[in-house]
């Protein structure tokens, strides 16, 4: 016989479950990288909670400070200026496709692949206006968009990280209730497994994120360098631009090897060379020596998921999925490997 009343209770606690997902959901993203975040600041927290005796919510605000400066302030300076500085380049870059020489220079002509098509280009742009206009409608407007909504993806992520930083005084202040309660329900669920994956989570998270941000850091210093050695524009804003998208595999080379076309185009050869040589050597270097050093080995992720967390991140969450992504596939592979490796050593352990 169906117990009424049990039923009842299961469809409204499943009805309440299902409400607070929909109203907490525009805030899961930024909830979900706060507590990443804070886990991976957790021992620099706990140093300064000891140092003033212990106030919790004393700590919690001087993190908080400290987040502001370290990750608002730059994101702030990049979100302000990348719209101007977007405007001035396309401007630029119209004013001049308007002024091109009748002659292709030898250089373009002898690129790889695309040099015959763009001195196709080139050649059909300056022979008529009718052409150059067409030209202009055809690749200058759609960059133009694409332009713009970078901006307004790093426009929201600007609003997003604010949000992060509020939501991670609260962790801070409440982190170790918040832990212990965790650690209940896994234990109740999951029994010394459950544990034994919370554990393994949360040093799978430090060790992406140190990668993540310990390689950021390290290439924007590093580009920073190149960029005011060579004379690039706007080197603190490139810098930052750089650190930013440092989590993507093709990021910094779109950033150093921009400056350095815009340094041949003005005709600094030299330093143009010297950059573009600079940022292979050098910045893109510091990805595959840094990383390694930073990421402990079972974190590792494969290239291909790092691109889909890349990309599926930013698409699910917005900016801060750019960050997000690959830390939630770290975590999801490296439990996977885990739980394979247990099963593998359960079946050798197996008398046949």
């Amino acid at each position: 016989m169906i117990n009424t009343n049990q039923v009842t209770r299961i469809a409204i606690i499943t009805l309440l479950v299902i409400g607070c997902i929909y109203v907490l959901q525009p805030f899961m993203a930024a909830a979900l990288f706060a507590a990443i975040f804070c886990l991976f600041t957790w021992p620099l927290y706990h140093r300064l909670w000891l140092r003033l005796g212990k106030r919790d919510t004393w700590a919690a605000m001087i993190m908080t400070l400290l987040l502001l400066i370290a990750l608002i302030l730059p994101m702030a300076y990049l979100a302000m200026n990348l719209a101007d500085s977007s405007d001035q380049l396309f401007n630029e870059l119209g004013t001049r496709l308007q002024s091109l020489q009748p002659k292709v220079p030898d250089w373009v002509r002898n690129l790889p692949i695309v040099g015959e098509q763009i001195s196709h280009s080139w050649e059909r742009a300056t022979a008529s206006q009718e052409e150059l206009m067409k030209l202009l409608r055809q690749y200058y407007e759609p960059m133009r968009t694409f332009a713009l909504r970078a901006v307004q993806l790093v426009a929201g992520g600007f609003l997003q990280l604010l949000l992060v930083v509020f939501v991670a005084f609260f962790f801070y202040r409440d982190g170790t209730r918040i832990a212990q309660g965790l650690v209940t329900i896994v234990r109740r669920l999951g029994g010394e497994l459950g544990e034994e994956m919370l554990i393994l989570s949360c040093n799978t998270v430090k060790g992406v994120m140190l990668g993540i941000f310990g390689t950021a850091l390290a290439q924007s210093v590093v580009a920073m360098i190149g960029f005011l050695l060579a004379g690039a524009p706007a080197p603190l804003l490139l810098a930052c631009a750089t650190f930013f998208l440092s989590v993507i595999p093709v990021g910094p080379p779109l950033i150093w090897g921009g400056a350095s076309f815009w340094l041949y185009s003005q005709g600094e050869h030299g330093w143009a060379i010297f950059l573009a040589l600079y940022g292979l050597l050098a910045i893109s270097t510091v990805d595959n020596v840094v990383k390694p050093i930073l990421i402990s080995h079972s974190s590792h992720l494969p290239l291909l998921l790092i691109v889909f967390g890349v990309l599926g991140g930013a698409l699910t969450f917005g900016f801060i999925g750019i960050f997000l992504g690959p830390t939630l596939l770290a975590v999801g592979f490296t439990l996977m490997l885990h739980w394979m490796a247990l099963q593998n050593k359960k079946l050798l352990e197996t008398p046949e």
